[in-house]
């Protein structure tokens, strides 16, 4: 079977849509309409009903939604592994949200130079729908994200619980104003809790979706915003930033996603890496003495 009437059919199971999901694919809708029909024809069941709301599943399409993931992932395991460079066992190939690539990916690399030179490696940051849709497709093994979607095939694993702090570069300050205050989009939870919080702050002079880059300009004009504990911690300490007392903090936990029926061989030493470089980033190795609560999204 061509393994892009699996891709289609998954595409148009996530955005519940033969429209969008020839968007997101780069074809047109006849294309993806003559996919679906040739892949009912070799099952000889009808997968989507089609009305004005877009396209659901049928029974037989819920049973096949498992069977097309398990294709995708096969196929795109089995394409990385005829990708692997001379001197390596396998491909690890792992996808990180915007905000939380600093400083977690990078020593995450550096660990597993050291402890698994075996695996090649792969690495990508983007938007975490994004990733979580590759993941789910097979085309990527490992995603570290932020509130991540429970999806059927996946499994959760909570790697660091992380907080976002109220930060300001005048140790006497006591509320931000709207024109000093650096607003970072941390996502749908946050922008919620924020506004409850602070009403006043609706409107500000400097908002950003990349923390780095909202840091970066903080620590260089100056103001107020808040930012990840474990990344502002270091700047504490140096007297560049100082905590503003009695505000509210708002969880932001990292979690790794991968694949159910996912090959742990190759990924077990990944996931070490990511949970001994959580437990550094946090300032602990407790986390990494014990594995990490997981939760099973595969059935």
């Amino acid at each position: 079977m061509d393994i892009n009437l699996a891709r289609t059919f998954l595409e148009i199971v996530s955005c519940h849509s033969f429209v969008q999901a020839a968007e997101r694919l780069h074809v047109t809708q006849t294309a993806v309409s003559a996919r679906v029909k040739t892949l009912e024809d070799l099952l000889g069941r009808t997968l989507f009903v089609r009305n004005k709301a877009g396209a659901s599943l049928t029974p037989a399409g819920e049973q096949f939604v498992r069977h097309a993931m398990t294709l995708v992932q096969v196929w795109e395991r089995a394409r990385h592994q005829m990708a692997v460079p001379p001197g390596r066992r396998a491909l690890v190939t792992v996808g990180c949200e915007i905000s939380l690539w600093q400083p977690l990916m990078l020593e995450w690399l550096f660990w597993m130079r050291k402890s698994a030179p075996d695996l090649a490696l792969r690495t990508e940051v983007g938007v975490a729908e994004d990733l979580l849709e590759r993941v789910a497709h097979g085309t990527l093994d490992i995603v570290i994200a932020y509130a991540p979607r429970q999806r059927p095939g996946l499994r959760v694993e909570l790697l660091i619980e992380e907080k976002l702090v109220l930060v300001t570069t005048s140790p006497k300050l006591e509320m931000p104003k709207p024109a000093d205050y650096v607003y970072v989009d941390w996502g749908r939870e946050f922008s919620a809790q924020h506004s409850l919080a602070f009403p006043e702050l609706s409107s500000v002079g400097v908002s950003s979706s990349l923390g780095p880059l909202g840091l970066e300009y903080l620590l260089a004009v100056g103001g107020a915003g808040y930012f990840r504990q474990n990344v502002v911690r270091s700047h504490i300490k140096e007297g560049r930033l100082f905590r503003v007392p009695g505000k509210p903090e708002f969880l932001y936990p990292a979690y790794a996603v991968y694949a159910a029926n996912a090959d742990m061989k190759v990924l077990d030493p990944a996931l070490a890496g990511f949970r001994q470089s959580a437990a550094g980033s946090q300032g602990s190795r407790a986390r990494a003495s014990k594995p990490s609560k997981v939760l099973d999204k595969s059935r």
